[in-house]
């Protein structure tokens, strides 16, 4: 998910360089959790599916490998740069704010978003329009963080490397709280989902605690959000510079906030 707006919205702008390896840590630490609900739910040849908040194409892709020729996938961001070279085919790539633009046309069988909401202003309404975009037995996968229920970068805090470490993830969450991100949001989705009229509605969670994707996504990040950190006053250069060279030498066990899967069907 992507947003423009220099002052309100996503804290993790699309257009930045960093993006790219932030996209491909993601997608090897939550590409498998996501496909295993995906098939769990059957989603097979000919089915629709709509990725709302794509990002990078690895998830559209791989939804169009289940889908087939007969099936479309369609996949919408507010920055669509990392998903328009597959536009075409089974894949139909589209610019689309999920909480202010009409649904695409057509009814899904299934609605999917992996780490929007939380930063999404108007979740409420977003939710609203993901549901209504449902067919009939259609399903609705939600996967979002929720920093509040596990906030260390390092759960183990055993000595100053870790220490420093958990005080930039403390201020990185401080700039997300400061745009309107719910920290809090993801426990919330089972509850949502059942209020929004789903059935059957499951949820589970999974974070990794120790990952060489864990290392690159969290260089990724800071490097992205070092001039806010400083410019906030929650870190030094000098800090930040020592927080990114006890990453490299990949002897922290850095973990993730956990991400929080839910799932429910239409009537």
């Amino acid at each position: 998910m992507a947003e423009n707006n220099a002052d309100h919205g996503y804290l993790l702008d699309n257009r930045q360089s960093e993006a790219g390896v932030r996209f491909g840590a993601l997608g090897e630490l939550f590409d498998p959790v996501t496909f295993r609900h995906v098939d769990q739910l059957g989603i097979t040849s000919g089915m629709r599916c709509w990725e709302v908040g794509a990002g990078s194409p690895s998830v559209p892709l791989g939804l169009a490998e289940r889908v087939g020729p007969a099936g479309a996938v369609v996949a919408t961001d507010i920055d669509v740069s990392w998903t328009r070279a597959i536009d075409g085919g089974v894949v139909e790539v589209v610019r689309h704010d999920v909480a202010a633009d009409p649904p695409p046309p057509g009814g899904f069988d299934l609605v999917h978003a992996r780490l929007v909401l939380v930063h999404v202003t108007d979740r409420a309404e977003a939710l609203r329009r993901m549901v209504q975009a449902l067919r009939p037995g259609g399903w609705l996968l939600l996967e979002d963080a929720d920093p509040g229920l596990q906030p260390l970068l390092c759960p183990d805090e055993s000595g100053p490397e870790q220490r420093l470490a958990n005080r930039l993830r403390s201020g990185f969450r401080d700039l997300m709280a400061a745009r309107g991100a719910d920290l809090a949001y993801g426990r919330t989705l089972p509850r949502l989902l059942r209020e929004a009229g789903l059935e059957d509605v499951r949820a589970d969670a999974y974070f990794p605690i120790t990952s060489p994707a864990c290392a690159v996504l969290e260089a990724a990040t800071v490097r992205q959000i070092r001039p806010r950190l400083v410019a906030a006053g929650l870190a030094t250069e000098e800090e930040i510079d020592r927080h990114l060279t006890n990453v490299a030498t990949g002897r922290l066990d850095l973990a993730t906030a956990p991400m929080i899967s839910a799932w429910g069907r239409r009537p």
